[in-house]
This record gives structure tokens, C-alpha cells and sequence, in this order.
């Protein structure tokens, strides 16, 4: 069987392997722009007003707690820390979602807080849901700020309206008592709330959390509060 002759492969021409490295240069580019990125832990000891890329998945949604702190931000968390991102509009994304913020370092009544404008927010690809790390109600402080918690302990004083921004209890494991801050804006039934009684043991999910001087434990939505038998 007569068989078509195979041409002799061709050397590239110097515009193909000029073609090449630009290729090549543009993939590299592109893989720094993936990695520049800066750690959130690191990122949180810059100093007020730097401005950062940060990028995690989301630990609280956004615009849970709009009712205090006046946006629809959501907070965003990776292996090395957690923080709470400020700003309007609400975006479309939920908890879990892969996303890059760059924003400026700053402080809202002592809470870290990135501020970022919604160009500056790219949603990436992948998912995965944060885990809330278990915390003693005298351990929550600086060192978990923006972090996804969860604490167990006997309520000490119940339930404190503190409308229209929220709604105050206390929780005690014996390590020292810690503030959850209900806002009103995550969905709870304030009557749920108001039923609750001193001595039930109450385990709380939240964004580990700072106003002024207090650190709070701030529940998302109603299924992160629950009663301990």
C-alpha cells in the first residue's frame, strides 16, 4: 500500500519562538498575580491604612450584621487568621465561597476591618466551608479576632436588649465570661432569645469579634445558638 511521504518537520521561525515567550511570559504573569496574595494574619499586623490582597473563604455571610456595623460586609478567614471585610453593595455569594479582596487596613470600635469597594472583590473558584474552632469563652480575645469560634458555657446574665443593633447574653465555661452579641440584622427570634434563663448552657458559633473593649462571640444565623442539655 502506497503511503503519502511525511514532509520534514520545519524548525520554528523566530517570530514563533518570539510568540512563545511572550506566551510564556504572560502565563508567568498570570501565576503572580495568583500568589501575591498576603496572608490574613500577617495582614492584620500591618498598620492602619496599608493596603493589602487578601484572599480565604467565607466564614459569615454577608450583610449578617448590618445592624450594627452599617454595611454588608462578610467576613473571610485562611489557615493563618480571620477578617471581617466592610463593605456596600451586598454581594451575591455565600458562606464557603473562594473569594480576593485588596482593601485598606483599618478599625471600627477597635474590630479589624478591611475596607474594600465591590470592584476590589473577585470571586474565585472552589469552595469550602470554614470550621469553627473550639474556643473557651475566657480565650476569646485578640488572638481570634475575625475567626470563625465556637464556645460552650452556662449563661450568667440573660438576655439584654440592645435594639436596633442587637441583642446582649453571657456565657461562662469557667475560664471567664464572654459576650454574645446577637445582631438583629443574622434573623434570631428576639422571644427565643428573651426565653432563655440563667444556668442553661448555651453553645454558641460566631465571628470572634471586638466592640471598644468587649470581645464577643456574634452567632450568623439562628442554627449557631443552641441549647446544651
Amino acid at each position: 500500500m502506497n503511503r503519502t511521504p511525511s514532509l520534514p518537520m520545519r524548525s520554528p521561525s523566530p517570530l514563533s519562538r518570539r510568540g512563545a515567550l511572550a506566551l510564556l511570559g504572560v502565563f508567568a504573569l498570570a501565576l503572580g498575580a495568583c500568589s501575591d496574595a498576603t496572608p490574613i494574619a500577617e495582614a492584620r499586623d500591618q498598620g492602619t491604612g496599608a493596603e493589602v490582597t487578601v484572599e480565604g473563604y467565607v466564614s459569615m455571610q454577608p450583610g449578617a450584621f448590618v445592624s450594627a456595623l452599617g454595611d454588608e460586609g462578610f467576613a473571610l478567614q485562611d489557615d493563618t487568621g480571620g477578617i471581617y471585610v466592610k463593605l456596600d453593595p451586598k454581594q451575591s455569594f455565600g458562606l464557603g465561597a473562594h473569594v480576593r479582596v485588596s482593601g485598606t487596613l483599618d478599625e471600627q470600635n477597635q474590630l479589624r476591618i478591611l475596607k474594600a469597594v465591590a470592584g476590589d472583590v473577585k470571586l474565585l473558584s472552589g469552595t469550602k466551608q470554614v470550621s469553627a474552632a473550639e474556643v473557651t469563652t475566657g480565650g476569646v480575645n485578640e488572638s481570634v479576632e475575625g475567626e470563625l469560634i465556637s464556645v460552650t458555657g452556662a449563661i450568667t446574665q440573660a438576655f439584654q436588649d440592645d435594639s436596633p443593633y442587637g441583642y446582649k447574653l453571657y456565657i461562662n465555661d469557667g475560664s471567664g465570661e464572654v459576650q454574645v452579641f446577637v445582631h438583629v440584622s443574622a434573623g434570631f427570634d428576639k422571644a427565643a432569645l428573651q426565653a432563655l434563663t440563667v444556668g442553661q448552657r448555651l453553645r454558641v458559633v460566631g465571628l470572634a469579634a471586638q466592640y471598644e473593649t468587649t470581645y464577643e462571640v456574634a452567632p450568623r444565623a439562628p442554627s449557631d445558638l443552641s441549647v446544651v442539655p
